[in-house]
């Protein structure tokens, strides 16, 4: 049995995050309910920072606000020194309501619209990442409208892209984000760039896949960048302050994944960084990262309800809980594996095998296919681990099913960090039909 964190069964048989019984947990706040260990979100964003700290070279952490945004969370990650990066809108206002400096977010995003932009420069974001020609032209319109010189990067695809174990080199052309590094389109949009007086140009950023176990992806995707770096220095004279790498750092979902120490990732980056500098004979660049994942994801734990179980006789035992696609959609859109244990009685036998069904009416609403539990019956509670990126993010009200609360878990301590959904939340923004009355 693997516990991520401060993970740990307690005197009572109980699993206990952050000096806190789960299963008092679920009784207070009540099922689903996603469980984030604090503790565990602190260790990996000091681990990353300090793997740079130890090379002595510039950079910044920004903590992918995608993989879960809330205003608590944008907090922990400003208590933590981190950096920020936003997608959307919705994403950045979070990040103004939490207090967080403008000047420490970076924008992202393929097809951000006009009025994400102008709040962007409203408040003074640090940082644009500039994802195509439309979005730059639309940016130096309002750049000159608001009389402001706007801190870019130019999003490349460097024809590198790694997932888990696996790193294929393409030409990358057939992406919806960013600039291709290989058919000239990068080359095309750093000159439009530079000719604007209402951009800096501060660097290249690109992000070449997920859930990476590997550094070699990392590796490839430098060196093809500073090749054209150097092409550029060349051609233009352009010699980038900041280069981003992006994210996609594995994570432990199961014992099938083995990811390596945050800090195996951020050598091999700087020392590539440093030996590219060396060999194009350029200032060493600052270095930017973004993980979201590894920050949160082994940090969550759902907590559900046991319900109803249905038996098929030499096939099959499902056991279903009170959640599923609508607070953990990831299973039915691309087959993610999970495991669990019962949170009240982590220690007893696992006497079957079972399936985890969840209560939305689509059949494939399935949270784990193949699960060793103890026999499970009303009353019971289901410990899902490493839901803590994109569960609660892609949370949805399918079937009308309000979302569920979260809680922070720290030293003993929990705190409610986001309210769970209502009834009444459902139907807030509703607007009823205007009926004819016949006269």
């Amino acid at each position: 049995m693997f516990f991520h964190g401060t993970s740990r069964v307690n005197d009572k048989g109980h699993l206990e995050i952050g000096g806190v019984d789960t299963v008092d947990l679920a009784k207070e706040y009540g099922t689903p309910l996603y469980i984030y260990d604090v503790a565990l979100i602190r260790e990996r964003a000091r681990g990353f920072k300090e793997a740079f700290q130890k090379h002595g070279v510039k950079a910044q952490v920004a903590y992918a606000s995608k993989a879960f945004s809330s205003i608590a969370m944008v907090q922990l990650a400003e208590e933590e020194g981190l950096s920020l990066d936003v997608v959307s809108g919705g994403e950045l206002y979070t990040a103004l309501q939490a207090g967080f400096p403008p000047e420490r977010i970076h924008f992202h995003g393929n097809n951000k619209s006009r009025d994400e932009l102008m709040m962007a420069l409203d408040h003074g974001v640090g940082c644009i990442v500039v994802d195509n020609f439309y979005e730059l032209e639309l940016l130096e319109q309002l750049s000159k409208q608001y009389g402001k010189k706007t801190a870019i990067l130019l999003r490349v695809t460097p024809g590198v892209e790694a997932h888990t174990h696996d790193y294929i080199l393409t030409g990358q052309e057939d992406s919806k984000f960013g600039f291709d590094l290989n058919n000239g389109q990068a080359d095309e949009a750093l000159q439009k760039a530079l000719s604007s007086p209402h951009f800096s140009v501060m660097g290249i950023h690109c992000h070449i896949g997920s859930q990476i176990f590997e550094t070699t992806g990392f590796v490839l995707a430098a060196q093809k960048i500073f090749q054209k770096i150097g092409q550029w220095k060349e051609t233009c004279g352009f010699i980038p302050t900041v280069v981003n790498l992006g994210g996609g750092f594995g994570i432990r979902y199961t014992s099938d994944d083995d990811p390596i120490p945050v800090s195996e990732y951020v050598d091999q980056i700087v020392e590539e960084v440093k030996k590219q500098v060396s060999e194009q004979n350029i200032p060493m660049p600052e270095i930017w990262i973004e993980p979201g994942r590894s920050l949160v994801g082994d940090a969550g734990t759902t907590i559900y309800s046991i319900g109803s179980r249905k038996d098929v006789p030499n096939v099959r035992h499902y056991v279903a809980v009170d959640g599923g696609m609508s607070d953990n959609i990831r299973p039915a859109l691309y087959d993610a594996k999970y495991e669990a244990v019962l949170a009240n009685r982590v220690l007893d036998e696992k006497n079957e095998i079972v399936a985890i069904a969840g209560k939305c009416c689509e059949s494939g609403d399935m949270l784990i296919w193949d699960l060793p539990l103890p026999k499970a019956a009303p009353g019971d509670y289901l410990a899902v681990f490493c839901t803590g990126a994109y569960g609660y993010s892609m949370a949805n009200n399918y079937n009308r099913i309000p979302r569920p609360a979260v809680v922070f878990v720290e030293n003993g301590e929990a705190q409610l960090v986001v309210k769970r959904e209502t009834y009444e939340d459902l139907v807030r923004l509703d607007v009823p039909l205007k009926t004819k009355v016949n006269k």
